[in-house]
């Protein structure tokens, strides 16, 4: 009997902020440091969080949110 394949990691609350800011970001047409300067974050910053590699605040979600005209929990919602 062949094993069974393995299921897909879930999605962590990183990668969906990720995803959706990098989403977000170019449904709004701005590139990382257009969404950095309106949001009063380093271009750097913005990157980082698109690649994983840092966490954010829940104040800096919501400058995200606020940046990006969105309510906070879309940043938190799981890929579709």
């Amino acid at each position: 009997m062949p094993p069974k394949p393995a299921a897909p990691a879930p999605e962590s609350a990183r990668d969906r902020v990720a995803a959706n800011v990098r989403r977000l970001r170019r449904a709004n047409g701005l590139s990382q440091e257009g969404l950095a300067e309106v949001a009063q974050f380093h271009r750097t910053y913005v990157s980082q969080l698109e690649r994983c590699v840092t966490n954010i605040s829940i104040d800096g979600l919501e400058r995200l949110a606020q940046a990006l005209n969105v309510d906070i929990t879309e940043l938190l919602r799981p890929s579709a």
